[in-house]
């Protein structure tokens, strides 16, 4: 059974019950009312009767007079003389009057004790309202006088009363299955759209949107499962991204791997050939070598990336001097640089910071590195300048350049400029995007100038320790 369907019957169902409740407590209490009312006025008219009673001569005028007073207050009487025996009686031709032959002695000391007021015995089980009373100073011999009606007589107008009650509680009945539907469709509404939404989202429809403008608490969840569809759409978004860049990163890697390993396969097949030159079999020793230094470097790379990833403690920072990095790099680098006829250039004054000596120390060497690959003649400069609070550091060189098209992409794991030439320089295309995960790492922002022919400036800051 759905919602509605539950609603709709709760209300109509608590709805009739409280209504034949009510209906039927009113009856009950007019019925009960209009038995008191005629019992009061019964009282007054018993009075009434025995004044009326007490005037009335013995014989056949008693008998026409008690007829007559019968008709006119239209109750069944009955008179007893002092001994409570019964002397006349008018029933009005009702066969179910039958009044007692004789007084009991209860009654009798009962009126006797009260003089003239009535005495109304309650009897529930009865048909009949029944008051006794004294007559007072009677010309006759009738002592005492009976007066009878039918509790029917007294509940008459509870007839109509209670059709009036039960069309009232019919009409009721089909205002309130009418009005519930309505209330049960109005709140279930919401709850209905709310339902179709969530399992469209559910199956994927990530695009769906509940509108419902409303002030309530239906309103406040629409708009929160508008949230959760936007975030999901967010995210199934960037899983998607992440899907085709981790598809294309392991394209990338099996590509990277397989080139170097034909070439160092190639090399140990001719090192098998039999009589080969002295100068080629260390060519092609030389050429296995660089290809292992290149998958090595690939591999500790992809260490480094993986750590940034995953690793909250991927940085450990300190305060360290940067002169010593910036001399090892003279040591490492100094002789290739004079090779190519490349001017390097080294700060190597004391300036302390904070950081991971090693981590920095590995970014410097990446875009050394870079910069004597792919500067032919000119100046590779590494310097850094305290500014404040920090210390502003940059790799400089006057090769060949970066396009603007590259720039933004420039540091996207093995992204190239120039993919064939790259690879002919033994490159991975992780050393940039290790540089920016070490300096994201610091909290700092890694910023590339270029331009294609003059050069290109890397630089990020450190705070100053």
């Amino acid at each position: 059974m759905s919602i509605r369907s539950k609603l709709a019957w709760t209300f109509i169902l608590l709805l009739i019950f409280g209504i034949t409740s009510i209906s039927s407590y009113s009856i009950v209490f007019i019925r009960d009312y209009l038995l008191e009312e005629g019992r009061e006025e019964m009282e007054q008219d018993t009075r009434w009767l025995a004044i009326t009673v007490a005037n009335l001569a013995d014989g056949e005028n008693l008998d026409k007079r008690l007829a007559s007073a019968a008709k006119t207050s239209g109750y069944k009487l009955a008179v007893y003389d002092s001994a409570g025996m019964l002397l006349e009686a008018y029933s009005n031709n009702d066969s179910t009057f039958a009044p007692n032959q004789r007084l009991t002695a209860g009654i009798l000391e009962s009126l006797e004790a009260r003089k003239d007021l009535p005495l109304l015995p309650v009897d529930e089980q009865s048909e009949t309202l029944t008051s006794y009373i004294a007559i007072p100073s009677s010309n006759s011999s009738a002592h005492y006088l009976l007066a009878s009606q039918l509790k029917d007589q007294i509940y008459a107008p509870i007839k109509t009363i209670r059709w009036i009650i039960y069309y009232g509680m019919f009409i009721s009945i089909g205002l309130v299955v009418m009005v519930s539907l309505w209330i049960s469709r109005y709140l279930t509404k919401p709850i209905t759209q709310i339902k179709n939404a969530a399992q469209d989202i559910a199956d994927g429809n990530v695009d769906r949107q509940i509108d419902i403008k409303r002030s309530d608490e239906f309103g406040t969840l629409a708009d929160a499962l508008n949230q959760m569809a936007s975030k999901l759409r967010a995210d199934t978004l960037q899983i998607k991204q992440f899907a085709e860049k981790q598809r294309q990163f392991f394209a990338d890697i099996t590509h990277e791997i397989r080139n170097p390993l034909h070439t160092i396969s190639g090399a140990l097949e001719m090192l098998q050939l039999p009589n080969l030159d002295p100068g080629k079999e260390e060519k092609y020793i030389r050429s296995a070598r660089r290809q292992t230094d290149r998958i090595s470097h690939l591999f500790k790379h992809l260490k480094t990336l993986q750590r940034y990833d995953s690793d909250e403690y991927f940085v450990e920072k300190q305060e360290f001097d940067l002169s010593p990095i910036t001399k090892h790099m003279e040591e490492l680098y100094g002789d290739r640089a004079k090779k190519k006829g490349i001017n390097l250039v080294l700060d190597q004054h004391s300036c302390t910071v904070i950081g991971d000596p090693p981590k920095i120390e590995q970014v410097i060497d990446n875009l050394v590195t870079n910069a004597l690959k792919y500067t032919n003649e000119g100046t590779v400069r590494v310097q850094y300048d305290s500014d404040g609070e920090e210390v502003d550091i940059s790799i400089e060189d006057d090769g060949i350049g970066i396009s603007e098209e590259h720039i933004n992409r420039l540091f996207d794991r093995f992204y190239r400029t120039d993919k064939a030439r790259s690879r002919d320089k033994g490159g991975t295309g992780l050393g940039l995007a290790v540089v920016k995960s070490i300096i994201d790492g610091h909290g700092a922002e890694i910023k590339v100038e270029s331009e294609v022919g003059e050069g290109t400036r890397f630089s990020f800051t450190l705070p100053k320790g």
